[in-house]
């Protein structure tokens, strides 16, 4: 993230803009939000059994990375899995690891972990790729990428005790012959595609045939007057923490003109906040 020259870890990187936030005067809420209702002068947001009113709201809800969905993943989500290999790759410098997937995010993924990984091996149920061919020559052409193709991953093995620990390898599962075998790895990176956080808007809002939030490029405004969407929510193509958060300051600007171009009077009974963000 620009302005760290040692680089800095998510987590840290979301406690400080949280202090810093805090320091101006936001009051941040963690709760969960169950229902929204977008249309008319007043929006409400309904978390943890309580609505909440207001007059614009900018959704942020971001996007999940898909993954495989088989043993050891989820527990050893963090420890040597991940999705995201400009987040996590440079901890794995001289290791040996596993990108999954076939498209150009997976190709992007395993030829970006090169600048650090002894080895990457790129994992794929198929023969041929959808990768872009200029994506796949690239990769192809890299003497520290590997090729796995024609498999499954069936279970992400651990270090410790099952699945427990870190991860030590993947069991892979050839299509052709049934038979597993098992690739030494201490890291899987999974680029199947990623899945926008929208289902409480979908039938408010439009969305792309994937769900991402459509919005009046380059504003951040939805096709509802006063609601606004930015970060992943939007962003299919980057998926950055910087981009995410030039986004998310285009949707408070818009936020805050189209407030002021429109007096709305006080504000609505049980909001916490001129927009709820």
């Amino acid at each position: 993230y620009p302005g760290f020259t040692d680089g800095i870890m998510g987590p840290e990187l979301m406690e400080q803009m949280r202090g810093q936030a805090k320091r101006f005067g936001a009051e941040l809420r963690a709760e969960d939000v169950e229902a929204v209702e977008l249309e008319g002068t007043i929006k409400k947001v309904t978390a943890n059994g309580v609505t909440h009113k207001a007059h614009a709201v900018v959704l942020a809800m971001g996007a999940a990375a898909r993954y495989l969905g088989v043993p050891g993943e989820q527990e050893l989500l963090g420890h040597g899995v991940s999705s995201c290999a400009t987040c996590d790759g440079f901890f794995f410098r001289e290791h040996d690891i596993a990108v999954v997937g076939g498209g150009d995010s997976a190709m992007e993924e395993a030829t970006f972990l090169t600048r650090f990984a002894r080895s990457v091996t790129i994992v794929h149920r198929r023969d041929e790729f959808r990768a872009s061919k200029i994506m796949l020559e690239r990769a192809r052409n890299d003497p520290k990428i590997r090729w796995r193709t024609g498999v499954t991953v069936e279970e992400v093995l651990g270090s410790g005790n099952g699945t427990g620990g870190a991860v030590a390898g993947l069991r892979l599962r050839d299509l052709a012959t049934g038979e597993d075998s098992t690739l030494d790895v201490t890291a899987m990176f999974v680029a199947i595609g990623h899945d926008p956080r929208s289902e409480l808007v979908r039938d408010q809002l439009a969305t792309d045939e994937d769900g991402y939030l459509l919005t009046e490029a380059p504003s951040t405004y939805t096709r509802v007057p006063g609601v606004f969407a930015a970060g992943d929510l939007v962003d299919r193509t980057y998926r950055q923490a910087v981009t995410a958060a030039g986004s998310g300051c285009a949707a408070a600007i818009d936020a805050e003109r189209w407030l002021a171009e429109r007096p709305v009077g006080t504000e609505p009974a049980g909001a916490y906040s001129p927009a709820a963000r």
